[in-house]
């Protein structure tokens, strides 16, 4: 029972909630649904519309095309399948944060990405032997990539930060494990 609850929990802080999508599309839908029940009440009833009339609505709408430039037109298509596309993709992505699972036997351990790049960041500079502006960290979820920037003249051993960054990398043993990438810049900087 424990196990199941810390993944829940898990789950919880390392994916992003759709919470917000579903409530638009579904306020969009509710609003446009007492709209039409609105106006379809005040025609049933003889009364004027409060808008529009529904039939007029429709019947502009089949007309619209035929007046109005190729231009806006392409425009208000251009746009109207970026809203669609925003809540499909929405929908069928994942949505992970920026966050990595350390494991634990009891307890549901999350560290943000930023947190596990300055660790690595703090060790790459120690063993690259640079300031720590010399050195650029940008962890993903399934790559970390090292970026130094050596001092002018003064060598960096990649393989002794590539060791380094993965032992770090092993003892703080983030899931899903990332792989490492060192790139030591061509051109050193001066007075750092």
């Amino acid at each position: 029972m424990p196990g199941e609850y810390l993944e829940q929990v898990l789950r919880r802080e390392t994916h992003s909630s759709r919470a917000l999508p579903s409530i638009i599309a579904a306020l969009l839908v509710c609003v446009l649904a007492l709209y039409a029940l609105l106006e379809s009440m005040l025609r049933a009833l003889d009364q004027p519309a409060w808008l529009a009339d529904p039939l007029e609505l429709v019947a502009a709408a089949a007309r619209w095309p035929a007046g109005t430039s190729p231009v806006l037109l392409a425009a208000a298509g251009f746009v109207t399948l970026l809203i669609g596309l925003m809540f499909f993709l929405a929908a069928i992505l994942p949505g992970r944060r920026a966050k990595h699972v350390l494991p634990h036997p009891r307890l549901a351990v999350v560290v943000a990405d930023e947190v596990l790049a300055a660790a690595l960041a703090r060790v790459a500079k120690r063993a690259a032997g640079v300031a720590r502006e010399q050195v650029t960290v940008v962890v993903t979820r399934h790559s970390v990539t090292v970026s130094i920037r050596p001092t002018s003249g003064i060598g960096v051993d990649t393989e002794a930060v590539r060791r380094a960054v993965d032992g770090e990398l092993d003892r703080i043993n983030p899931l899903p494990r990332p792989q490492a990438e060192i790139r030591v810049a061509p051109i050193g900087v001066v007075g750092v």
